[in-house]
């Protein structure tokens, strides 16, 4: 075998079923396996209705033997999912899986409509303030139209 750039020794791959390779140290003998601290963590597959209603409209379309069984293969599907996945359709609650999970979305007009409420009432307690304001200098106005008035003038137009 050539001798490889990195450190002289000689370093080989070997073929697995699926094509993967997996590094040798062909010096040693010995394989070079990953970490086994770091296993990745096995994730639930979820199916979407859209998907199941193809599915099964593709399984209902097979009509020679061994088509379902190639059309799982393809997939990579259980059997069992197509029988579970034809009682819920018969149930009806395919229909039921295609909402979204979760708290349904707020609908943006609530806000818009919470937002000009808010407005509405700081308008209206600003209005009502400076009705006030108008009314304390319409007094202020007739007290010091009052206060300002000379007396004599009063006394001289009664004469």
């Amino acid at each position: 075998m050539p001798e490889n750039t990195n450190g002289g020794a000689d370093i080989g791959f070997v073929e697995r079923a699926v094509g993967e390779r997996k590094e040798i140290d062909v010096a040693q003998d010995v394989a070079v396996l990953p970490d086994p601290e770091l296993v990745e963590r096995a994730r639930r597959r979820r199916f979407t209705a859209a998907y199941k209603l193809r599915i099964l409209r593709d399984a209902d379309a097979c009509s020679k033997p061994g088509e379902i069984g190639a059309l799982l293969r393809r997939e990579g599907l259980y059997s069992s999912l197509l029988t579970e996945w034809r009682r819920q359709r018969e149930r009806g609650s395919l229909a039921a899986l295609d909402r979204p999970r979760g708290r349904p979305k707020a609908d943006p007009r609530e806000a818009q409509i919470a937002a000009l409420q808010r407005r509405l009432e700081r308008a209206e307690s600003d209005l009502e303030k400076a009705r006030r304001v108008i009314e304390v200098q319409g007094n202020v106005s007739a007290l010091l139209g009052d206060l300002l008035e000379p007396r004599g003038a009063q006394g001289s137009t009664e004469r």
